[in-house]
């Protein structure tokens, strides 16, 4: 049976989950940035709650120095390092799942060999009222545009309809981004029936 109950449990798990990253990482003193879906979501939601959508994991942007720091401390707060399939993460320690787990993502390094650009640098954060660090949106804005996939392109949407995609973001994006920026645009105008 499908109840809204299931939906509140995944969202206070992801809650749950990023303050205790959060914990984790103020612990080892270790610079990081909320990024993906969960990053889109808060900065969406502080403009427009109901154009925000919901994610299954949580993305943390950090530096490849921090990593054993991190793995040691996570420990402490219910986290287990890992390494699969090429991607690093911490798995909740009571139920290590891949797929509801942190993705560790580095800074100034490409996800994928193919991507535009890296994960950028430590941009100044906007700071949830729990003090949990997000991407500014001109990153987010940057590493959607880079990873290109079908739930970016959403994201991209969703930061666009509420306005976060000002004209100076616009501006500071390299040319290949900009047309994928405005191949998002054409395409959900296009799906809209505004054209």
């Amino acid at each position: 049976m499908i109840t809204i109950a299931a939906y509140d449990r995944h969202v206070e798990q992801l809650f749950e989950l990023m303050r205790r990253l959060h914990a984790a990482l103020t612990k080892a003193q270790v610079e990081y940035r909320i990024v993906g879906g969960m990053a889109v979501f808060f900065q969406v939601s502080e403009r427009d709650p109901d154009a925000a959508r919901l994610t299954r994991d949580v993305d943390v942007a950090i530096d490849r120095g921090d990593l054993q720091r991190i793995s040691r401390i996570a420990e402490q707060f219910g986290f287990r390092y890992q390494h699969a399939a090429g991607i690093d993460m911490l798995v909740d320690a009571k139920q290590p799942k891949a797929r509801s787990a942190v993705h560790l993502l580095f800074v100034r390094e490409k996800v994928r060999p193919d991507y535009l650009e890296p994960v950028p640098g430590f941009s100044e954060p906007t700071i949830t009222a729990e003090g949990i660090l997000l991407a500014p949106v001109a990153d987010l804005v940057r590493m959607k545009l880079t990873s290109f996939r079908l739930r970016d392109k959403t994201h991209v949407i969703d930061m666009d309809s509420v306005g976060l995609i000002t004209p100076e973001i616009e501006a500071a994006l390299p040319d290949l981004m900009r047309r994928r920026l405005q191949q998002v645009r054409d395409e959900e105008a296009r799906s809209s029936g505004a054209e």
